[in-house]
């Protein structure tokens, strides 16, 4: 098929791969402009792309396509791409995190005559974590599975119909890069098998969503970074995972910051409740423990301010051990 693919990050890059690999035709890529990133601020290209030079696929970088701009630049900007996507010559358009709100004028555009609609790649069994942060709200919740969704693009977030989806399991160590790798791969199957799905049948089965069973993973924002240690073992577990790799948890102790990047529920059931949440309690099997609200956690790999990660053991050993120590 012939295929407008719209995306910015690497989850989206693995898709766009996907489509390549499949024989599909890319007749253009939308993706966000170029940002400054890294020590030095030069403007880095998105994975998307990347991928899309290297393909000698055309590549449009609006920085909005919003048609009711108050900046004149901007809403010219968006009306000449519009316009020019309306003259390309494609057959479906698919979208996976690409960070741009896409007008009501763009999805009709995608249907008209000899055009089969816009697709999105959703992290997550629609209609359970609709919104920005999909993967890290599921590790966050404790939810035991999640999967991939392909959905049909309407003005609402993330509400149209569904046209497949597939689940897999959340391990219990599971951190947001990790689970985003297996779902990245596993949207790129599934886009394939979507497409393949529209090009065979002239009508599509699609599946409503479920109004009852709505829940939303907002953004995450660097003020949720900061750990809670009168929490659960369990809840502070969750956590540390769903921000890992980005921003990262984090922690107080004599006021420096400390990154903790990964945690293990011990084996042992032993308790604390008379000791203060936050209380550094020595060494674990692997790593050093800490005092939650309910029984201790063990930190494997924390950071600290200015310097590299490092074992629980290794940070543990920096640590005087003439007085108690606290977390706050």
């Amino acid at each position: 098929m012939k295929i407008i693919f719209a995306g910015t990050p690497e989850f989206a890059a693995t898709a766009l791969a996907a489509v390549i690999a499949a024989g599909h035709e890319v007749v253009a890529v939308l993706t966000q402009p170029d940002r400054p990133a890294g020590r030095g601020l030069q403007l880095q290209e998105s994975p998307v792309k990347r991928l899309a030079r290297a393909n000698h696929i055309p590549v449009l970088q609006p920085q909005s396509l919003h048609l009711q701009s108050k900046d004149l630049n901007r809403l010219e900007e968006a009306k000449h791409t519009l316009a020019a996507l309306d003259r390309m010559d494609f057959e479906v358009m698919v979208v996976v995190a690409y960070g741009l709100i896409l007008p009501e004028a763009l999805l009709q555009l995608s249907k008209r005559s000899g055009r089969r609609g816009c697709f999105n790649i959703h992290a997550s069994l629609l209609p359970r974590w609709r919104g920005a942060a999909p993967i890290q709200r599921a590790i966050e919740a404790g939810d035991t599975k999640t999967g991939v969704a392909i959905m049909e693009m309407e003005p609402g977030l993330d509400t149209g119909p569904v046209l497949i989806d597939e689940a897999i399991w959340i391990a219990n160590n599971e951190t947001a890069q990790s689970l985003h790798d297996r779902l990245a791969y596993l949207g790129g199957e599934l886009i394939v098998k979507a497409l393949k799905l529209i090009a065979d049948n002239p009508k599509l089965i699609l599946h409503p969503q479920d109004p009852n069973r709505v829940t939303y993973a907002h953004k995450i924002l660097k003020a949720e970074a900061k750990l809670d240690w009168s929490n659960t073992a369990e809840q502070i577990d969750r956590k540390v995972r769903s921000l890992n790799p980005a921003p990262g948890a984090s922690t107080e102790l004599n006021g420096e910051l400390v990154k903790v990047w990964l945690t293990r529920m011990p084996k042992a059931e032993s308790n604390a409740l008379d000791v203060k949440p936050g209380t550094i309690l020595g060494q674990g099997e692997q790593g050093v423990l800490v005092q939650c609200g309910d029984r201790p956690l063990e930190l494997l790999e924390l950071q600290n301010a200015g310097g590299k990660k490092i074992t629980g053991h290794q940070w543990f050993l920096g640590r005087p051990k003439d007085k108690t120590l606290c977390f706050s």
